[in-house]
């Protein structure tokens, strides 16, 4: 009627008013099978496991994230700073073509103004050699030989 994995139980109730005499029997299962308590400690084990790895997953999406977020920053920054040197440059060598533009007009200008002075001073020795012969020929013409006798 019953193997050993089963239990029977057995109850007897009193009602009243009256005297009425019940049996209850029940069976259920106990001892002998424990697949069902593997089965389910084995679904723990797995379930478990995937979420170790489900957040081991997400921890490492993270440092992922943070690291490509630290490489973007770093490009940026380096993108910026060659931005920057790029105008530098530009801004000296703008500034070294309009300092060498001043210097080739200073130059020009200090250039004419010497050939200016030269020839002035040309002309000042021009007048004053002049001057020097007419007073050298008056000087020769006053002091004449005195005339012969």
């Amino acid at each position: 009627m019953s193997d050993h994995n089963e239990r029977i139980e057995e109850r007897t109730v009193y009602e009243r008013p009256g005297v009425v005499r019940r049996e209850v029997r029940s069976t259920s299962a106990s001892g002998g099978s424990s697949a069902g308590w593997w089965a389910a400690a084995l679904i723990a084990v797995v379930a478990v496991a995937g979420l170790y790895f489900f957040y081991a997953q997400n921890t490492t999406n993270a440092v992922d994230l943070q690291a490509a977020r630290d490489t973007g920053r770093a490009e940026a920054m380096m993108d910026n700073a060659a931005n920057r040197a790029q105008l530098a440059a530009s801004d000296a060598s703008r500034a070294s073509a309009e300092a060498s533009a001043s210097v080739a007009e200073a130059t020009r200008s200090a250039a004419q103004n010497a050939s200016e002075a030269a020839e002035q001073s040309a002309q000042t020795v021009r007048e004053s050699a002049a001057a020097a012969s007419d007073a050298a020929s008056e000087a020769s013409d006053t002091t004449a030989a005195p005339p012969v006798n």
